[in-house]
C-alpha cells in the first residue's frame, strides 16, 4: 500500500468519525453559510498578484516536519502582504499536521481566497469546507473517479466555491476533461516515487483548455522556474515547503515575490 493509499483508507475512517460529531445541520449553521465566497481564479489573474498561492503546512509524509511551530495568523497575513495571489491551508491532520481551525484561523485575519487543501472523498467535506470558510477546495484525480469529480465540482459550485482539480499525468487529465473544474493543478510530484520536476507542468500544458486557469503545484523553488512555467501559459503557482521549511515563512516569501517582481520588471 503506497502513502496516497493509506491516506485515503485513514481518511474513510476520519470523515465517518466527523460526521457522527458534526452533522449537516450542525455543519449549517455556520456563519460563512451566508457569506459569498472570494474567487480564486480572479485573484490568480491580478495584475497586482504574483499569482502565488502560498501554502500553510507543518509536515508532511515525503518530508516529515517541515515547521512545526509557525504562526497561522502571522503567517497567512505575511504571505498577503507579501503578494500572495491566495493562500492554501491544509486541514489533513493524521499526515500533514493541519486542522480545520488552521483555515478558520487564516480566515479570521484575511479577505483573500482560501483553499481547502485536504483528501476530499465524500460530499460531507464539501459542505465542510463552506461551513469553515473556505472559497475552493481541492480535488484529487488520483483518489476520484471523473464520475465522482464532476458531482463534487457540481455541489462545490452550488455553494459557490471554485474548485481546482489535481492530476499527475497525462490520462488523469484526459479523463478529467468535462469535469467543470475552474482550474486544473499540474502535480510536479511523482506520488508513487516522490521525484519532483516542474517538466510534468510543462507537458500537460498543451493539453489544458484554454477556459481554465492553470496552477503549477510542487518543486518551483526559484522566480525563474514561474517565469518559464508562465510561457507554457500557468498563471497559479502552488508554494508551500519553499516557504515553509524557513522560521519566519512570510518572510521567506517577502523576499521570493521581491526577487520575482524583479525579474518581472527584467523581462517585460
Amino acid at each position: 500500500m503506497n502513502i496516497l493509499d493509506q491516506i485515503i483508507e485513514h481518511k474513510h475512517k476520519e470523515v465517518a468519525e466527523r460526521k457522527s460529531l458534526y452533522p449537516v445541520k450542525l455543519l449549517e449553521q455556520s456563519i460563512y453559510f451566508a457569506t459569498q465566497p472570494v474567487s480564486m481564479t480572479k485573484y490568480i489573474q491580478r495584475d497586482d498578484k504574483t499569482g502565488i498561492i502560498a501554502e500553510f503546512k507543518r509536515k508532511s509524509p515525503s518530508k516529515g516536519i517541515i515547521n512545526a511551530h509557525a504562526s497561522v495568523e502571522r503567517t497567512s497575513i505575511g504571505y498577503m502582504q507579501a503578494g500572495a495571489s491566495a493562500l492554501s491551508v491544509l486541514t489533513d491532520k493524521q499526515f500533514f499536521g493541519g486542522s480545520n481551525e488552521d483555515l478558520m484561523v487564516a480566515r479570521k485575519f484575511n479577505f483573500c481566497p482560501i483553499i481547502r487543501k485536504d483528501f476530499t472523498i465524500d460530499e460531507y467535506q464539501i459542505i465542510e469546507a463552506k461551513s469553515i470558510g473556505a472559497d475552493a477546495i481541492l480535488l484529487i484525480a488520483a483518489v476520484l473517479d471523473p464520475k465522482q469529480s464532476k458531482e463534487f465540482t457540481t455541489l462545490a459550485h452550488s455553494f459557490g466555491l471554485e474548485v481546482l482539480l489535481e492530476v499527475h499525468n497525462e490520462e488523469e487529465l484526459n479523463q478529467n476533461l468535462e469535469v467543470g473544474a475552474n482550474m486544473i493543478g499540474v502535480n510536479n510530484r511523482n506520488l508513487k516515487t516522490f521525484e519532483v520536476s516542474i517538466e510534468n507542468s510543462k507537458r500537460l500544458a498543451p493539453l489544458i483548455p484554454k477556459d481554465v486557469v492553470k496552477v503549477s503545484e510542487s518543486g518551483i523553488s526559484s522566480p525563474e522556474a514561474i517565469l518559464e512555467l508562465k510561457k507554457f501559459g500557468y498563471e497559479g503557482f502552488l508554494m508551500g515547503e519553499n516557504f515553509m521549511k524557513h522560521s519566519r515563512p512570510e518572510i521567506a516569501a517577502r523576499e521570493f515575490t521581491e526577487l520575482l517582481r524583479q525579474q518581472l520588471i527584467v523581462n517585460s
